[in-house]
């Protein structure tokens, strides 16, 4: 059984938001199993949620004496019973475990989101620490870390599984909950979002690809952060004289998914090639967006570009520490000539700590720049 990392606190009401298929009623489940007056709603019955559609109040009903939590699969769905959720919070004993694939409906609806009444969790795609002994960095950047991954067999079935996933994900995040008017020009949308994944974000060109204006490519990167798919990495605030970019990057939250959406699940991630380096840095990117929130160090991440083409993969603010600075690398074999521009880019930040994270074994010092085999640099980044 895989231990995940997410330790949601019980002394009061709580959300876990976490896309489709991250785990997150199998979470619950094992939270809860040996717990007595337990309910669980599960709104992606669809008679179950027409029933708290049309009958809000049904849940006060449905509680009895012993009932200590209350578990509402897909919240979102029936976003006015977060009203009745919020009375009997203030009213009773009796405690809510809230899921949820997707925000947008909640703010769209003005929803109740019970404010300091309930804490925020996420759950993500597995990361290399839980999935511990069936780790396989190539199965990972190939295919991503969806628990159900898994239970399959061969690479056939992950391709399938991964396409399933993407139409699951218009037919039942967007296409069901109506966030958009034109599905067509969304699907046409989805694939240039995930092959500009990573890359500074110009939705002018974006909106040429896909035959749409600016405004429309803008809501529709909007539903992606919604609807937990993908988030953005903004551009670091500097008055460093020679940045340039101030346009965010989007990341996709599942390596796979993204790959699966820009078809290319059935080309090889080859060490050596520009793409398993991208594919590299994605990973390790979500990786440090994971940790961040399962250990809740409210770490916040950028970017920066100049105007010379010089790039900060990560820069990572960290209440009560320096500035930590992030190169990644992908090679086996680093050597101080691939950390020349960083080197450089990197003096520009006076008392900022500078890491070089790659797949080389050994640790190193280049210059001012300590060079760590990739988990280790997480480990140390993060202090665990």
């Amino acid at each position: 059984m895989l231990q995940r990392l997410v330790k949601p606190i019980l002394s009061r009401s709580f959300f876990l938001f976490g896309a489709r298929g991250t785990g997150k009623s199998t979470l619950l489940r094992e939270l809860f199993s040996s717990s007595h007056g337990v309910i669980w709603l599960d709104l992606l019955k669809p008679n179950l949620e027409e029933d708290y559609s049309l009958d809000p109040s049904r849940l006060t009903r449905v509680l009895f004496p012993d009932t200590r939590w209350v578990v509402i699969d897909e919240v979102q769905k029936v976003p006015k019973l977060l009203d009745v959720v919020h009375d009997l919070i203030e009213s009773t004993q009796v405690k809510f475990a809230l899921t949820g694939s997707s925000a947008r409906k909640l703010k769209a609806g003005q929803a109740n989101t019970l404010a300091g009444r309930a804490f925020l969790n996420h759950l993500f795609p597995l990361t290399y620490t839980e999935l511990d002994e069936s780790f396989a960095l190539h199965d990972c950047l190939h295919w991503g870390s969806l628990p159900a991954l898994l239970t399959l067999p061969d690479d056939l079935s992950r391709q399938e599984f991964l396409r399933s996933y993407a139409q699951v994900y218009l037919r039942e995040e967007v296409w069901a909950e109506q966030l958009v008017r034109k599905l067509e020009l969304f699907r046409r949308f989805l694939p240039v979002a995930a092959q500009m994944n990573g890359h500074i974000l110009v939705a002018s060109q974006v909106a040429r690809d896909v035959g749409c204006d600016i405004k429309t490519v803008q809501s529709y990167f909007q539903i992606l952060e919604d609807t937990l798919i993908g988030f953005m990495l903004e551009a670091y605030d500097t008055s460093i004289r020679r940045a340039i970019s101030g346009k965010p990057k989007f990341y996709f939250f599942d390596v796979g998914v993204q790959r699966a959406l820009a078809r290319l699940t059935q080309l090889p991630v080859t060490p050596g090639t520009s793409l398993y380096g991208e594919t590299f840095e994605h990973f390790l990117i979500l990786e440090f967006h994971r940790l961040n929130a399962y250990l809740r160090k409210d770490f916040q991440f950028s970017y920066l570009r100049t105007k010379d083409d010089v790039e900060i993969d990560l820069i990572i603010d960290r209440p009560g520490q320096p500035l930590a600075l992030i190169e990644i690398k992908s090679t086996a074999h680093l050597r101080p000539d691939k950390l020349r521009r960083f080197l450089s880019i990197s003096k520009d930040f006076r008392g900022a700590e500078s890491f070089c994270l790659s797949q080389d074994p050994q640790r190193q010092r280049i210059d001012h720049v300590t060079a760590l085999p990739w988990r280790e640099g997480l480990q140390a980044i993060f202090g665990i």
